[in-house]
């Protein structure tokens, strides 16, 4: 399994490298979307509020029942792709409708995160990819999340988390829930449907390199 270089603005150089060696995909996505400090993750919510889905019946799949049963272990990294349950242990799930009234009403206190290998992402949302392994509740990638949230958090417990990645096939935002979930976050929702579903319901998503290009501080001034 490849071991996390860690959470946090300090880690940022080593996560990014971690992230070019692990595949070319997560290198494009790499922690917190450039950001340069913590307080940046807190930006969650879109600049310009998302209009109402249309989410054709049927089409993503996002409420599909495929008999799997929820569960409160990790998935393991070698496993993160196939139907998921459609439920999570200690969290709630979120769809797509509920998602974007949330954004709209929340004035930037939804921390939308983003576990998935990908370029595209949904607007404001903040790279965990890390957090997507498998693992054990004891692990260093643990230990980095928890150390990120509570700064992201100001270590608020309560904070209203959303997670998700490629769509109802994709375990990786189950595993960044159950992980927050573990460290004590009490609002946790997963967002099944992810990508897949979001875009399907015409909602505008974002690039990682405009994100990072968008957040990158002015240079130092020289003496």
């Amino acid at each position: 399994m490849i071991r996390a270089a860690g959470f946090g603005v300090a880690a940022a150089p080593a996560l990014a490298l971690w992230l070019l060696a692990a595949t070319p995909v997560a290198a494009q996505d790499g922690f917190g979307g450039g950001t340069s400090s913590p307080r940046a993750a807190t930006r969650a919510a879109p600049a310009t509020s998302p209009p109402d889905p249309v989410v054709p019946a049927g089409a993503s799949g996002e409420a599909q029942d495929f008999g799997v049963p929820a569960t409160s272990r990790l998935r393991p990294s070698d496993q993160l792709g196939g139907p998921t349950p459609t439920s999570i242990p200690g969290g709630r799930v979120i769809t797509t409708q509920a998602l974007a009234g949330a954004l709209r009403a929340g004035q930037g206190q939804v921390l939308l995160l983003h576990a998935y290998a990908s370029p595209q992402h949904l607007p404001g949302a903040v790279a965990v990819v890390p957090a997507a392994q498998g693992g054990q509740f004891d692990d260093d990638v643990q230990r980095g999340f928890g150390q990120y949230l509570r700064q992201a958090t100001g270590g608020d417990t309560s904070r209203m988390l959303v997670v998700y990645c490629g769509g109802p096939q994709c375990w990786g935002s189950y595993n960044a829930a159950l992980r927050a979930i573990q460290l004590g976050y009490r609002n946790v929702h997963w967002y099944r449907g992810g990508l897949q579903a979001w875009q399907q319901a015409g909602l505008p998503v974002g690039d990682a390199s405009s994100q990072a290009a968008s957040q990158v501080p002015p240079p130092a001034p020289t003496r």
